[in-house]
């Protein structure tokens, strides 16, 4: 059987996506997983220090983190794909392609970014649920 892999990716790699990574491996292991962005603004950049707090409030551990966007060997290596939103879903599909329908919606309503709205919070809740619904 093969090892089950989920990315998530969103806008920048800086909150929603990255905090997805870190809640995933904190409910499992047994589960590969990373995040990745549909943009190259934030490029390198490190986790969104609000999204680091919120993290922390929940006790949630995480590492040094290096924004990166998402690419064909992205695709190739993990066996499912988990966007926060519809502007995610038209970004990753100008990146590389989807034969094999592994990219979806992380949520059955869209995650909205925090780092415009400051809910992050709610996003961390949002993502969670989402995260146990697909497990």
């Amino acid at each position: 059987m093969k090892e089950r892999s989920i990315l998530f990716v969103c806008h920048g790699n800086i909150c929603r996506s990255v905090m997805a990574e870190y809640i995933l491996k904190s409910m499992t292991p047994e589960i590969r997983c990373a995040s990745r962005a549909v943009s190259y603004e934030e490029e390198g950049r490190d986790i969104y220090f609000a999204a680091k707090q919120c993290l922390d409030r929940h006790g949630i551990a995480y590492e040094r983190h290096h924004a990166k966007v998402i690419t064909q060997d992205d695709y190739d290596s993990f066996n499912e794909i988990y966007v926060m939103d519809h502007e995610n879903l038209n970004g990753i599909r100008w990146l590389i392609d989807d034969p094999e329908h592994k990219i979806h919606m992380l949520a059955k309503k869209e995650i909205d970014d925090p780092w415009y709205t400051d809910r992050f919070d709610e996003v961390f809740e949002e993502i969670r649920e989402a995260i146990e619904n697909i497990l």
